[in-house]
């Protein structure tokens, strides 16, 4: 009984988003019929699904989401692993921070769209052409926030830490400034992947890569299916929220758990 009233309780809690999306679904299939009368100026909800089932049977979809979520990784991975240490030295350090600054600064306001001349003559029309254009969009939000909470770690805690005999210098970085410094670390990442994925579609619509959603996404806009232009904005919104959901409800419930109910 308890299980079936907590399943109950959590329907009655979405219903509202549930609707929401109903209704939309509803005014966009009417409006596209009677009013629009044209499938090519907007498709409606019917002709989307129908495109979805031809491209899943066709195995295209399958394929154009692994390329993309392969680009994704190698342009996310080699941001955190860049990210995080320079923005670790830039916060501990002065001295890091004097040396790195200025090329950050100068770096940082280049939109990551202005390195696609560049990605496509290094790195040709290959997976890690697109994973360096995300890289570019998803490096600085991860450092600027790594920085950022190292340069907010309370004296105190340092202080603390050396009473308490953690003295060397990476042990105040792994067991005090770190885990203090971990919320904004995570938040970087987090706004990182967002412009990371948003990088990625524009990547592949500029052509530096031969498949991908956004790739595909623009094919089908060439040959006036916009029907399946529909399914792949579609496709690449969910896995946006699917991504930033695996971000909110399981890394931060994960290592971040000391901080519920903090303020709400």
């Amino acid at each position: 009984m308890s299980t079936i009233t907590g399943k109950a309780q959590r329907v009655s809690e979405h219903w509202p988003g549930i609707l929401a999306i109903v209704l939309a679904l509803a005014v966009w299939q009417i409006y596209a019929i009677f009013i629009i009368k044209n499938p090519f100026l907007l498709p409606g909800p019917l002709d989307v699904l129908n495109a979805f089932v031809s491209l899943l049977q066709e195995g295209r979809l399958l394929i154009d989401f692994r390329v993309s979520l392969t680009h994704f990784a190698i342009g996310l991975g080699a941001a955190l692993l860049a990210g995080i240490p320079i923005g670790i030295a830039m916060g501990w350090n002065s001295r890091a921070d004097e040396f790195f600054n200025p090329l950050i600064e100068i770096l940082r306001p280049i939109p990551p769209l202005a390195w696609i001349p560049f990605a496509i003559i290094w790195f040709g029309f290959t997976p890690v052409s697109a994973g360096f254009v995300i890289f570019m969009g998803a490096v600085f939000p991860i450092l600027i926030n790594t920085y950022t909470g190292f340069r907010g770690v309370p004296r105190i805690f340092v202080e603390a830490g050396r009473m308490l005999g953690c003295t060397g210098t990476w042990s105040q970085i792994r067991h005090i400034a770190f885990p203090a410094a971990l919320p904004s670390v995570i938040s970087g990442v987090r706004i990182a992947t967002g412009v990371g994925w948003m990088c990625l579609v524009a990547a592949e619509l500029f052509g530096v890569s031969n498949n991908g959603l956004g790739k595909d996404l623009w094919f089908f806009y060439d040959i006036h299916q916009m029907d399946s232009v529909v399914v792949f904005m579609l496709l690449l919104g969910l896995i946006g929220l699917v991504i930033d959901m695996i971000f909110r409800y399981y890394i931060e419930g994960r290592f971040l758990k000391w901080r519920t109910g903090e303020v709400a």
